[in-house]
């Protein structure tokens, strides 16, 4: 038996160093694949393209991948870092990727920042936390990394000092980053389609690449990894308690459900007739979607809309209520609604088009996922400012106003209202929304 023990024990021990050199050699240990001499084509670059003209490009697609929105904390510095972005795992704080020598990236090569982006390394060897989106970035060009490189170059330098994470243990031990990168991710650049057009292929690789979409609208498992670049049904996002609706599901956010025009006016001005971008969205037209080509948005709005559609999701409970008393809930949410609502959105739900989104027949507040309806009411819905719309229309928080039940209330009326058919709210769900931070 003694020497049973002792056989399994060094199989384990075996085992266990075997799966430690396994994780080294995938996880941490990965090779450039690319086969190209990085410095001549930098130096080729240089020569064919102005300098000046590559910073440009490269201030457009730091745009495209709302690198502002995280690397750059409100009321701080640009791209000076700080900003803390919550998550089930802990706090992560966005570094300084300002030109500073000492604080920043100023000491960094285009050889560095293109190993940051496609392999999730920094430039001293350690392994990056896919917080940075490191598994999109990866389908980045590499002609793209050094024209995004060389802005950064150009920016002021800020001195920062970049702060350690804030995260619960086991997750702050960065090495064990080997064995999640050895399960979830692996190098690759975007191969092109060649049966699809070049719009197509154009917005597949903003999709899943740069704009990192995955990044938000698709579901995690217990070690924070989705599917891949091309998840895109939808999740929750813990951290700030909003939902990133599925892209796939025609009751939730495929842009198939919208016509051509529709889903044109979404993407350039954040609000159609009945479909409004709001929270952690409104935050990317800002920062990024209204600053985009027009031939840009309209390859990404055709990939999406090209994208086939998954089956209707479904609410994952359901509260049962008799005919009488959801009648009762009904009559008492339409007298709110008749208060609070109706003189923007319509006695029939209506809206304005162009102004105030259509209550009837949105997805926005019928499908199974109620988060950012409630958040909406009890915290206002504010389209973003932009550079062509700089006075928006907003709905102010409803939150000082209504209590939960009368939340719970007018939601319910909404969702079951002129042929919208939806699961009641109930109290506890309001509630839980009551106190989630205002981003």
């Amino acid at each position: 038996m003694t020497q049973a023990i002792k056989y399994f024990m060094s199989g384990m021990v075996m085992l266990v160093f075997g799966l430690g050199w396994y994780a080294y050699e995938v996880g941490y240990l990965i090779h450039d694949d690319v086969n190209e001499d990085h410095a001549q084509r930098q130096s080729t670059l240089t020569n064919d393209i102005a300098l000046s003209e590559q910073i440009k490009r490269g201030e457009y697609l730091t745009r495209v991948g709302n690198c502002m929105g995280c690397h750059t904390a409100r009321g701080g510095a640009l791209y000076a870092g700080g900003k803390l972005i919550p998550s089930e795992f802990g706090n992560f704080i966005s570094p300084n990727i300002t030109p500073d020598i000492q604080t920043g990236i100023g000491g960094w090569t285009a050889d560095d920042f293109w190993r940051a982006l496609h392999f999730g390394k920094a430039r001293d060897g350690s392994l990056l936390y896919p917080a940075f989106p490191y598994p999109n970035y990866t389908l980045v060009s590499r002609g793209d990394s050094d024209a995004m490189f060389a802005y950064l170059k150009s920016i002021p330098a800020v001195s920062q000092i970049s702060q350690s994470h804030q995260l619960a243990f086991p997750y702050n031990q960065r090495a064990l980053l080997a064995v999640w990168r050895t399960l979830y991710f692996k190098p690759h650049a975007y191969e092109t389609v060649p049966e699809k057009s070049n719009s197509w292929n154009r917005g597949a690789y903003l999709v899943n690449g740069l704009g990192h979409c995955s990044a938000c609208h698709s579901s995690r498992n217990m070690l924070g990894a989705n599917a891949g670049t091309q998840d895109l049904d939808g999740g929750p996002m813990p951290g700030i308690a909003w939902y990133a609706p599925s892209l796939l599901r025609m009751n939730e956010a495929h842009l198939a459900k919208l016509s051509e025009t529709e889903s044109s006016s979404l993407f350039n001005r954040a609000i159609a007739n009945n479909a409004a971008m709001s929270g952690p969205m409104a935050e990317v037209f800002a920062n990024s979607l209204q600053y985009l080509e027009v031939t840009d948005l309209e390859a990404m709005t055709s990939y999406l809309r090209s994208l086939a559609s998954k089956p209707d999701s479904t609410q994952s409970y359901k509260t049962e209520y008799s005919q009488q008393v959801f009648s009762q809930l009904m009559t008492q949410g339409a007298a709110l609604y008749k208060t609070h609502c109706a003189d923007c959105h319509g006695t029939s739900g209506e809206g304005v088009s162009g102004i105030y989104p259509a209550l009837k027949q949105n997805n926005s507040v019928t499908m199974p996922g109620i988060a950012n309806s409630i958040r909406i009411i009890l915290t206002g819905g504010f389209p973003p400012v932009s550079r062509q719309y700089t006075r928006p229309y907003g709905m102010p928080p409803f939150g000082p106003v209504l209590n939960d039940n009368e939340v719970a209330l007018v939601l319910t009326y909404i969702r079951n209202s002129w042929g919208n058919q939806a699961g009641a709210v109930t109290v506890a769900e309001v509630n839980r929304y009551r106190n989630a931070p205002v981003n």
